[in-house]
């Protein structure tokens, strides 16, 4: 392959999905997460490269051009995904840097896979970017790749983003293989994290677990400075407005609400079946809240939506599990003749149906007990059509540095969870409105070209 792409996006996925048509014939769809949106354009422009898994494992794939821009598989073997992604990413750094709200798990076959995946992506990404290129790589299964690369290549200019939370030191320091993380991550020019006290988190774990000299939000190593900020990760504001507002995703909102039988109160939460998201705290609260009659499900239904999430995992099987059972009992004990108050999909549905939800919540309940960014709590806020929804948000979640004007809620107290959903369904319309106008107003401002554009003009700037 030709060293010939000035922008390089190094992530553990691809940002394309197999589709095979009905004849066998195989086709490539850009996936609609928001990243791969942000990142598209530039790529088209600079005549980039996205280096990353095709999501099947033992098949190993050409490189193809996409929509003005190459796609670079990489293979992982089954044992590399279960070792590298299942085990050491998902089951080893996930709950770690989630503050161990699971049990973390070391075992050295783990990192080993960890390690040579990481390996890989290094020696593809240096044999496809050009001399002085830009360099992104994406998140915490590659957090070994930043230093191997400067290794090979160190003519290019790196940054590396960490979607996911940084924990604290005390917690950090459990990972018995936290000096070689640390000293991959220094290998950036440029590491961006999604709020400031993840940025304050690294450095002050560089301070007293290296020699190496600090210099306000620079690392000085020798050959290079490693720069720590934080850079708020945001979504496609315009976008999600131009959806929510298509006369089909209107004409699926008012199909949903006939469904649910037009009650006076939508209560909605979104989110990946996942342990960190605060998701038994959250329906045991609204649980409460219907058994007190403090919310009647004749007037008042609670949608939660979980899409499925590692399968494989026994800690995600066991929250489905919880989950089902939970729900199942507050339906039966609250629940009357008709509609159930709570209505629970644990299923995937399209983003034009997301944003369909989006328009006829009233209440959008977003308790993660730890997280990055939650970009769902801005989709939320973007696409409702007026300034009378309301916004429940952990202060757990990175989005709340930013929503101020949420109702911001410790996912861990019951009592004060629900008290907060309360408040958002009873305030007086003009408080919410004046709460959610300052909350499309923040999102409006700050959407994720403009993370972007920030991030990737520091990096240029700093390595200039």
């Amino acid at each position: 392959m030709n060293r010939d792409a000035q922008f390089v996006v190094v992530a553990n996925r691809l940002p394309v999905d197999r589709v095979v048509a009905d004849d066998g014939s195989v086709d490539w769809r850009t996936s609609p997460g928001g990243l791969v949106t942000a990142l598209e354009p530039v790529m088209r422009k600079q005549g980039g490269a996205w280096i990353g898994w095709h999501g099947a494992p033992d098949e190993e794939l050409d490189p193809f051009d996409h929509d003005g821009y190459q796609i670079v598989p990489i293979p992982l073997s089954q044992q590399e995904f279960e070792e590298y992604y299942e085990g050491f990413s998902n089951a080893t750094l996930w709950p770690l840097y989630h503050d161990t709200v699971a049990f973390p798990e070391f075992h050295r076959e783990w990192w080993d896979a960890y390690v040579e995946v990481n390996r890989r992506f290094a020696e593809r990404t240096a044999e496809v970017a050009a001399e002085g290129a830009t360099v992104w790589i994406q998140d915490y299964q590659l957090q070994l790749v930043p230093q191997l690369l400067r290794e090979m290549r160190p003519d290019l200019k790196i940054g590396f983003f960490l979607h996911i939370p940084f924990p604290p030191i005390e917690i950090f320091l459990q990972l018995p293989w936290r000096e070689q993380i640390i000293q991959g991550l220094l290998g950036a020019d440029l590491v961006g994290f999604q709020v400031p006290g993840a940025a304050s988190n690294f450095r002050r774990l560089v301070r007293k677990r290296t020699r190496l000299k600090l210099d306000r939000d620079r690392v000085l190593l020798p050959g290079h400075a490693c720069n720590v900020k934080a850079y708020p990760i945001s979504i496609d504001t315009e976008g999600f407005i131009e959806m929510a507002q298509d006369p089909d995703v209107v004409a699926e909102s008012d199909a949903l609400l006939e469904e649910l039988g037009h009650p006076k109160v939508v209560l909605l939460g979104v989110d990946r079946l996942d342990y960190t998201k605060g998701l038994r705290q959250r329906v045991r609260a609204i649980g409460e809240l219907f058994e007190e009659g403090r919310l009647d499900p004749a007037d008042v239904v609670f949608m939660q939506i979980a899409t499925p999430s590692r399968e494989r995992v026994d800690e995600y099987r066991r929250l489905r599990d919880d989950i089902d059972q939970l729900v199942g009992r507050i339906n039966s004990e609250v629940g009357g003749i008709g509609r159930p108050p709570i209505v629970y999909r644990h299923a995937s549905f399209p983003r034009t149906t997301m944003a369909a939800m989006y328009r006829i919540a009233d209440v959008m309940v977003v308790t993660p007990l730890a997280d990055g960014m939650n970009l769902v709590a801005k989709e939320y806020v973007a696409c409702h059509p007026n300034t009378s929804g309301a916004l429940v948000l952990s202060e757990f979640a990175g989005a709340a540095q930013e929503l101020r004007q949420a109702y911001l809620v410790n996912p861990y107290d019951l009592n004060g969870l629900k008290e907060s959903i309360m408040r958002a369904v009873t305030d007086p319309r003009i408080v919410r409105q004046r709460r959610m106008r300052a909350l499309k107003k923040q999102v409006l401002a700050n959407t994720i070209d403009s993370w972007a554009d920030s991030f990737l003009n520091d990096l240029r700037e700093l390595t200039s």
